[in-house]
């Protein structure tokens, strides 16, 4: 308790020298909660808006159909693996899909075209693909049509209100045609997308191509990024031994995973310089401090202090400091990575990703951008004034003040 009380009055009593060492260490603290926050808020709001607005977190399918999609794997049975989907907890929203291939003629053009079935109310909810519309309007259960791509559209020299003419081969062999108004363009960010989608109601798609009340697809968006793991492992629990496969993004959007990991990497190395400058920033300072007092110790010593006291006074002196600097710097760097959190920062010149388009750049507020500063400024503190004091406790006092 009395080395607890000495260390405390060293502090009060050189303020001046409190006040710039403490700044080092709270400045170096800051800077490091900061960028690990920024730098796991960019790339997590790149991944969420990538699979939120395109894929969804997690799919749902047909065992076997994420290697080798057919026609006929679908899920047979959507309304109840819906009503699972309604009492899991986490998840955000939930949309069926019905994919196929076909020819779509509009005059003298044609064109191979992905037929995608959506649910246009709950695909509104998941992907906000109302929003992508460039021409014309959403799907109107008023008007039986569909909407293209609009490069597709632009190879058909097909527009809003013209016709098209859809020609496939249905589920049980017989040939699916049809013709339907185009009510809407829409630009997916894709560009092989743009060349080639053709979206129809799901209801539509199902009568098209005789699949009556079946699914290729269901794409689950979770509440966050932090709760995909967690809702997975739920649902493959709960679909057990319905022949379903439950797949999270990394594995049906693999090559996106790649590169987000291996662009990751790169900001791993980032932050690897991030911590040690801010290392260094305390080492140096410290260093100062603690050799600047050498004289100080030495009288200490010749009044008959033991060593290992001199030591732990040395050490609780520096840990009171690094503990206050990081209360502070918490508070701070808390209140900055959760207003970059809400608001992000504007981008001049938005990014595309994978077809999505980056606006904001937004940090997180996560546990890692607190505890690894933490770690790096007591440690570095701690370890970089005990090897001083520790040479301070061995030597002669004479000496030591004689020298200093």
């Amino acid at each position: 308790m009395m080395t607890l009380r000495l260390a405390f009055r060293n502090l009060l009593r050189q303020k001046r020298r409190t006040i710039f060492t403490g700044l080092s260490m709270l400045v170096g603290f800051v800077m490091g909660c900061f960028f690990i926050g920024w730098a796991d808020g960019a790339y997590n709001h790149i991944i969420d808006s990538f699979t939120r607005q395109r894929l969804g977190h997690i799919q749902i399918h047909k065992q076997g159909y994420l290697g080798k999609p057919s026609l006929y794997k679908t899920i047979d049975n959507p309304e109840r693996v819906g009503k699972i989907l309604d009492t899991v907890g986490h998840i955000d929203s939930w949309a069926p899909r019905l994919f196929s291939a076909g020819l779509v003629s509009a005059g003298e053009k044609s064109a191979g075209v992905q037929v995608i079935g959506i649910d246009t109310e709950r695909e509104e909810r998941t992907t906000n693909i109302s929003n992508k519309i460039v021409e014309g309007n959403y799907f109107d259960n008023r008007i039986r049509g569909v909407i293209l791509g609009k490069d597709l559209a632009r190879n058909l020299h097909a527009g809003v209100r013209d016709s098209v003419v859809i020609l496939s081969q249905a589920a049980d062999g017989s040939i699916a045609n049809a013709r339907y108004p185009v009510t809407g363009l829409i630009d997916t960010g894709d560009p092989g997308l743009n060349r080639s989608a053709f979206y129809l109601p799901l209801e539509y798609a199902q009568e098209l191509f005789v699949l009556e009340g079946k699914v290729h697809e269901i794409a689950v968006n979770a509440a966050n990024l932090n709760y995909i793991e967690k809702v997975a492992k739920e649902l493959k629990s709960r679909l057990s031994g319905t022949g379903l496969h439950v797949a999270d993004w990394k594995e049906f959007a693999h090559e996106f995973y790649v590169a987000m990991s291996a662009d990751k990497g790169g900001m791993y190395v980032m932050l690897v310089i991030v911590v040690i400058i801010v290392a260094i920033t305390v080492l140096n300072t410290i260093l100062m401090s603690v050799l600047e007092r050498q004289k100080e110790y030495g009288v200490l010593k010749a009044i008959g202090t033991r060593p290992g006291s001199l030591v732990r006074m040395v050490l609780i002196e520096t840990a009171l400091l690094a503990g206050a600097c990081i209360l502070l710097g918490s508070v701070i760097g808390y209140f900055m990575n959760l207003y970059f959190a809400e608001y992000g920062l504007k981008l001049a010149n938005p990014i595309e990703w994978g077809g999505v388009q980056i606006k904001y750049m937004k940090g997180e507020v996560n546990f890692k951008s607190f505890y690894l500063p933490t770690i790096t400024v007591l440690v570095t503190a701690l370890l970089v004034c005990f090897f001083p004091a520790l040479r301070a406790a061995r030597t002669e006092p004479a000496k030591t003040m004689r020298t200093f």
